[in-house]
């Protein structure tokens, strides 16, 4: 089971019955009401046309996801879940429709169409999907895989009615608001995101070539979710149309609503918004078509890396299949984790990068992955991963799998899926995959038992049967025209057959007009605005004098514990650069107590995690533990935080990992425009110039006694505060960090930066040349304030909103919905301690590049210029007024206001002190503290792409043009091309 499987329920009484097959006995469902039970407890006051189908009260369980499901007349299935626990309603409309569905030759259909959805509807104006929901302090957005497509929304409670009428509207009545506009506006919306996400990605075309690769010919799974350009290309608005009228009909849907319901009102605005949409075809379910391959089957694929990688495939069985949890067992002893089989054969010992096993499953089909990704360094070939990763599954025959294998395997399951609990989202999208998937929102339990019950001879038997001696097909990814890297010589090439016409061209439009008795084109007017109080927040200290913040957690047993350390990024010494990182990568490898490994099974037998990561002003370590197991976790994050064994070997194979891992990044357009702009902006050496892992030069500088004497002079020492989330009395935890409470502590000394910024003036492109890129990287930079958040940082964040600060606002507007250029713009207000930056940022197709440009230095300038309008003064203020539930919903959220509290000293009530800001200031009072600090007419502009196809562009926007290298550094004039005559270094 991959890891986008939805979230389960999960008890401590389950894992106790689940030790034997007979916790899935044929009684199974017996929780949920038998239809005479049903029909007992109907509510008489259901609506018309509305069944009662189950409930479900959670059994006694400690943790559940209670539900009642309902059937339409039309088909449609109704799930609904009640969490008073935050004033919030989540809804999810999920169709069993996703690319598995499409005609070969018409793929990414699916996937265009969830675009199109949010273009509008009969009663819905162009974006206002996006602008309806944000304004109400919403969340919202869709997604699409192989298998279903799903569009979802968080809002506060009072907005319920609102989202059912916007969903109702786009499953009734789309069609008459499409336009011919709309259907290409999004194509190149879909090939921006396409050149985004999988063209100008480093391996983005190694997953639907393992795909085409592994299934036949017109197999559901042989094309990739975002589809082939050249069948978008080929696609008409009635090809469009012809989709949403076969597959997106209401018994095809499964609308699933949670939250701080009101079941029988929902239930009347259910019966009212969706009862008269008619049922469109009846929809059965595709046949399980696992792949089947006769011998291995090898392919090459050049791409634009530096690293060459090896992937290599099995098919096994499908989603839900009796033998899905014994495999994904298997896949964790093979290759998950610093303990498993590969990691140590092949990353532990620097022979690759990366190396990891996963068994990922769809409703059709599951595979087993085995992706190595090669160390150059180690002067091995791919022919040799290959051999390193067939020897493994050898020893895995001769090896056995154990039962303490086991105990780590299931207790990783559980925490995983407790954890997947912590919000009303989490749930509610567990309950709508269940019942797409499954027929039945209780399939979890089937599911869990499954799990608990695998036992040592069942993984054996596995993968015996699916792994062991099976053909594959072996992926090799080579730096463009470098083949002879490959694993073997390619002995396999896909093809696909495009049919030269469809039984349905010629077809007239089977509409399905939906007749109401009230008016839909009225917008629902919500109710009284739900009253939001900030979490309870405990302030105190340990016996060390440590500041401890910590918040209470109900909705699951967990426990989540930071500590954090006053050293980061900032503070590392010059030509140093990737210090901080490289000394957090190291912690979490050897202590001196036990291996990596052995440290790694430790955490899995509690379900427990520990890590470490560098921040740019400090540095934290996390635990994330259920409940029960906090006193066990606890010695274990002490030891990772105070007992890294910092080896010569370690420290040698991770820099080189390191390295290797910068000069990989040097690829994307994206890691060359951060480092770009960062060196424009702050000067080359300045230590916050660099991405946070340093550049290849600067990580070669850096020492084993570098590393040695950075952590001795920062841990534990520079302890700056606790911060916890819990579900556990506030005594218990303060028990539990009596470790962290003894440590001696002293106030961190960290002298000002002593490097000047450079200053800003004019507008002056910095271009570096990306050649081949599929997009250009467009950033735009200049100098602001310092984190406030309580002054004009936190107006200036305000006076943002409407310009690039939304989905909705002008600049991604602009680009994206009516030009076209872009799958998304942005502008942001970065502040830190100590100096802040605004910048804008996007990825946007080639050929519009300098079109995009111009486009953005013209919202600016009109933005300082004029300011927001009334209107979208309003709309901020409504959006960022109606959002504080949502802020404060998980655990993580939660853990997030405390450490801004804990950073910069804020009062408790700081959020609440920025909404009384929000309601007491008015427009002309942002529009000038905002445009006081935008300077359209001073901006950095770096410019990443294919310069060739550029450049010409760039040149007639008559601004001058500074060539810059991969790392940021300026190219002097005499070196460079003969058409950067325009340049001027400044």
């Amino acid at each position: 089971m991959d890891r986008t499987k939805i979230a389960l329920i999960f008890t401590a009484a389950l894992l106790v019955a689940a030790c034997g097959k007979e916790s899935a006995s044929p009684d199974a469902q017996s929780s949920a009401n038998s239809p005479a039970e049903k029909a007992a407890s109907a509510d008489t006051r259901l609506p018309d046309g509305i069944t009662l189908v189950e409930t479900f009260d959670g059994d006694g369980a400690e943790i559940a996801i209670p539900y009642s499901k309902y059937k339409l007349a039309n088909g449609l299935t109704v799930v609904l879940h009640e969490d008073k626990s935050d004033p919030l309603a989540h809804v999810d409309v999920t169709y069993h429709v996703g690319s598995n569905r499409e005609d070969p030759g018409r793929s990414g259909f699916a996937h265009f169409f969830e675009h199109m959805m949010f273009q509008g509807s009969v009663n819905v104006g162009d974006e206002q999907h996006f602008k309806i929901i944000q304004e109400a302090g919403g969340t919202l957005n869709g997604t699409t895989n192989t298998d279903r497509t799903n569009y979802y929304e968080t809002v506060p409670a009072n907005q319920l009615e609102t989202v059912l009428w916007l969903e109702s509207d786009r499953m009734g009545v789309f069609l008459d608001a499409v336009t011919e506009e709309k259907f290409e506006v999004q194509r190149e919306t879909v090939k921006n995101e396409r050149g985004q996400r999988v063209d100008n990605r480093p391996y983005g075309r190694a997953l639907e070539t393992m795909y085409a690769s592994t299934y036949p010919d017109g197999h559901p799974y042989s094309w990739p979710v975002i589809g082939w350009m050249e069948d978008l290309n080929r696609a008409d608005l009635n090809d469009l149309k012809r989709f949403f009228l076969r597959w997106y009909g209401p018994n095809n849907a499964v609308l699933t609503i949670g939250g701080d319901i009101d079941k029988q009102q929902t239930l009347e605005w259910v019966a009212k918004y969706f009862g008269p949409i008619p049922a469109g075809p009846e929809v059965k379910d595709l046949p399980k078509q696992p792949a089947t391959l006769e011998k291995d089957r090898y392919v090459t694929l050049e791409d634009n890396i530096h690293l060459p990688a090896l992937a290599m495939m099995l098919p096994t069985v499908y989603a839900n299949h009796e033998d899905e949890p014994a495999l994904d067992a298997a896949a964790a002893i093979l290759g998950q984790g610093q303990d498993s089989m590969l990691y140590k054969r092949l990353v532990q010992t620097g022979r690759a990068v990366q190396a990891s096993v996963t068994h990922s499953c769809k409703e059709l089909a599951c595979e087993m992955w085995f992706i190595v990704i090669q160390n150059p360094a180690s002067g091995e070939s791919l022919a040799e991963m290959e051999q390193a990763v067939r020897d493994t599954l050898t020893d895995f025959v001769e090896r056995g799998v154990s039962e303490d294998d086991l105990v780590k395997f299931k207790a990783g399951y559980e925490s995983g899926r407790v954890f997947g609990l912590q919000s009303v989202s989490g749930k509610v999208s567990t309950l709508a995959a269940f019942e797409t998937f499954t027929g039945s929102p209780k399939g979890i339990d089937d599911e869990i038992n499954a799990y608990l019950s695998v036992e040592t001879e069942d993984v054996t038997r596995v993968f015996d049967k699916y792994v062991a001696g099976k053909p594959s097909v072996l992926l090799s990814i080579v730096p463009n025209g470098k083949t002879e890297l490959a694993a073997a010589e390619q002995n396999y090439e896909w093809d696909r057959t495009i049919p030269e016409s469809y039984a349905d061209e010629d077809e007239a439009l089977a509409l399905r007009p939906v007749k109401d008795d009230f008016d839909r084109s009225v917008q629902p007017t919500p109710g009284i605005n739900p009253q939001v109080e900030l979490p309870a927040i405990k302030d105190g200290k340990l016996e060390n004098g440590v500041r401890l913040l910590s918040v209470q957690n109900d909705e699951t047993p967990t426990v989540t514990v930071r500590a954090v350390f006053g050293v980061g990024q900032r503070d590392e010494p010059r030509g140093k650069a990737g210090l901080t990182a490289m000394m957090t990568s190291l912690m979490t490898e050897a202590t001196t107590e036990r291996s990596a490994a052995e440290f790694t099974e430790a955490l899995k037998r509690l379900g427990a995690s520990v890590s470490v990561n560098a921040g740019v002003h400090d540095t934290t370590v996390t635990l994330n533990v259920l409940a029960k197991h906090l006193d066990a976790a606890m010695p274990l994050m002490m030891e990772r935080m105070l007992k890294p064994a910092f080896t010569e070997e370690d420290f040698a194979r991770i820099k080189q990992q390191t390295i290797e891992g910068l000069q990989q990044a040097r690829k994307t357009p994206q890691g060359l425009a951060t480092r770009a702009l960062g060196a424009v902006m702050r000067g080359p050496q300045h230590p916050l110039s660099y991405p946070m892992g340093g550049l290849p030069d600067t990580v070669a500088n850096i020492t084993l006694d570098d590393v040695k004497g950075y952590y001795k002079a920062h841990f534990p020492n520079h302890l700056l505060g606790v911060t916890a989330s819990t579900s556990l009395p506030h005594d218990t935890i303060v028990k539990s960090l009596d470790g962290l409470a003894k440590l001696e502590v002293t106030k961190p000394v960290r002298p000002a930066i002593a490097l000047q910024q450079p200053k800003i003036e004019g507008q002056t492109i910095y271009l570096v040349n990306k050649e081949g890129a599929a997009q250009s990287s467009l950033r735009t930079g200049q100098h602001a304030l310092p984190y406030d958040a309580l002054g004009n940082y936190y107006l200036s964040y305000l006076g943002n909103f409407p310009l690039g600060g939304n989905f909705s606002s002008r600049i991604n507007l602009n680009l994206r919905e009516d030009k076209g250029y872009t799958y998304g713009a942005r502008t942001y207000l970065n502040g830190g301690p100590e100096s802040g930056l605004y910048t804008f940022s996007s990825e946007v197709k080639k050929e519009a590049t300098a079109d995009a440009l111009n486009e953005v230095l013209t919202e600016l300038a009109t933005y300082d210029k004029e300011g927001m309008t009334e209107a979208e003064f309003d709309y901020l203020r409504s959006a960022i007024g109606q959002q504080e539930a949502r802020n404060y919903e998980t655990p993580g959220a939660k853990l997030g206001l405390l450490s801004r509290i804990l950073d910069y000293d804020l009062p408790l009530d700081y959020r609440s002190q920025q909404n009384a800001i929000l309601k007491e200031t008015d427009r002309e009072t942002l529009n000038k503290v905002f445009t006081g600090i935008l300077e359209p007419e001073n901006q950095a502009i770096v410019v990443v792409g294919d310069a060739a196809s550029i450049r010409k562009d760039l040149e007639a926007l008559e601004l001058p043009i500074v060539e810059l290298d991969e790392d940021g550094n300026v190219i002097e004039a005499e070196s460079a091309p003969a058409a950067t005559e325009s340049a001027s270094a400044h």
